[in-house]
């Protein structure tokens, strides 16, 4: 296949019309031009110049090159624009990938790079599934997956935050009475749960065996968000990720005592390119957002219980 130099050398032979100048465009020697010219001919079989007492002109077969020879040209140094841009961080494409409950924590990371960094192409994928996830990474169908820890330890993870796990119930529920709940005061207690894709169901049922709780499922739900505007609605209470609860919640959100908190890591295939690093670095400067109701809320939780 025709080196990238050869087609340079026709592009510079057609500006210039000489060899000689040519030449001094392309900052070579006359004989290594020559020497180019002369392998492209050979590789597409038909002569490309004709020699003229005044210069060197094109031939048909050469003008036909011409015009795919320029794109090429154009085509490499723009690879070589985007190749630097994502090295340097201002430009390439970043894919990404999700718990499903941590799309409100990549939201104000995304919507800020979509203003300040237009020229980076965001995509971005959410699963309820760790192994999914996992499985984005491993694929290379995604470049970083924001998700709970722990995670395989093939991958490459990064620290970014602490979230905490709150209960939600409806109002005036006994167990919304208390600034904060110890969490074996779920025995026996109504519960919004997760289905068995979700990742969550698993984790929690753990989580409750550790702690010697036993909570009685009353239905289950896939989608994590589900969980606690059904507890609102009355059906029981919900344990969750405090990123599923969202702005205007209508029901009650406590922290449990001692505060429950989960680690976000952004995880890798390797050490982070500079791409990724800098939105992982944002990542961690901007947290997990809580609605300013449920923060409220919590807040005065707290405070109650700094009191007592």
């Amino acid at each position: 296949m025709a080196s990238l130099r050869a087609l340079e050398c026709l592009v510079a032979v057609a500006d210039s019309g000489s060899i000689t100048q040519a030449a001094r465009l392309l900052h070579s020697s006359q004989p290594a031009v020559s020497h180019q010219l002369a392998t492209l001919e050979r590789e597409t079989g038909t002569t490309l110049l004709r020699r003229e007492p005044r210069g060197v002109r094109l031939t048909p077969a050469g003008r036909a090159a011409l015009a795919d020879a320029r794109r090429a040209i154009a085509a490499a140094a723009s690879a070589v624009r985007s190749a630097r841009a994502a090295g340097e961080a201002t430009g390439g494409s970043l894919r990404l990938a999700c718990a499903q409950s941590l799309v409100s924590v990549l939201a104000p990371v995304i919507r800020e790079w979509h203003r300040r960094h237009p020229e980076v192409a965001i995509t971005l994928r959410e699963s309820t599934s760790p192994d999914e996830l996992h499985g984005f990474i491993d694929s290379d169908e995604a470049d970083l997956a924001l998700m709970p820890a722990p995670v395989p330890g093939r991958f490459t993870t990064t620290a970014v935050a602490e979230e905490e796990i709150v209960l939600t119930a409806p109002t005036g529920h006994p167990l919304a009475a208390r600034p904060a709940v110890p969490l074996e005061d779920l025995e026996g207690a109504p519960l919004v749960h997760f289905a068995p894709e979700n990742g969550l169901s698993a984790w929690l049922d753990r989580s409750f065996a550790r702690a010697g709780v036993r909570p009685e499922p009353v239905m289950r739900t896939a989608v994590t968000t589900a969980a606690p505007q059904l507890a609102a609605a009355g059906l029981g209470i919900a344990v969750c990720p405090v990123s599923a609860v969202s702005d205007g919640f209508p029901g009650a959100v406590r922290s449990f005592s001692p505060r429950w908190v989960r680690q976000l890591v952004a995880v890798t295939s390797a050490e982070p390119d500079p791409l990724a690093a800098r939105f992982i670095r944002n990542l961690r400067k901007h947290g997990v957002h809580v609605p300013r109701g449920v923060r409220t809320q919590l807040a005065a939780d707290n405070s109650t219980s700094a009191k007592t």
